[in-house]
């Protein structure tokens, strides 16, 4: 590999880092708009979500349901201008998600997310979460769909 090559990812991978730590972290949706593309496309299980305006609200969502928010990365790869990320996410249901109100319930999941790098910024991001995990501890399946008693 060239030199110029491992540059790139490295750079790559600090930039995903920077991500996850100004918005996620610190929830610095300001952020955004110097991490991303203007047409930045984060492929969401439920839908794609496009442009800066749009991944603020998605993002703002998330931070007001569960304010404290953290978010680590536990393995980090990259290679040519894609960056994949295994994550661990915590919080505590504190605010309304998804239309269920607050249940004061904490969660902790993982999730993948691969991240495509274009002149610098993430143009495009793929997620999977543990969401059924999520609603799972957040208790909000019924009891005979969860299996608990």
């Amino acid at each position: 590999m060239s030199a110029e090559a491992s540059d790139r990812m490295a750079a790559n991978r600090a930039l995903v880092r920077r991500f996850v730590e100004e918005v996620w972290e610190k929830g610095d949706l300001d952020a955004i708009p110097d991490l991303c593309t203007e047409g930045s496309v984060l492929h969401a299980p439920d839908g794609d979500i496009v442009g800066h305006e749009a991944l603020e609200a998605y993002s703002r969502a998330y931070l007001g349901a569960f304010p404290d928010l953290e978010y680590s990365i536990e393995d980090i790869l990259a290679e040519g201008d894609r960056v994949a990320i295994r994550s661990r996410i915590r919080g505590t249901h504190r605010g309304e998600f998804r239309g269920f109100p607050p249940t004061g319930r904490p969660f902790d999941a993982e999730g993948i997310a691969i991240a495509r790098i274009e002149n610098g910024r993430i143009a495009e991001r793929w997620t999977s979460v543990d969401a059924l995990g999520i609603v799972r501890q957040l208790g909000l399946l019924p009891e005979s769909v969860t299996g608990e008693e």
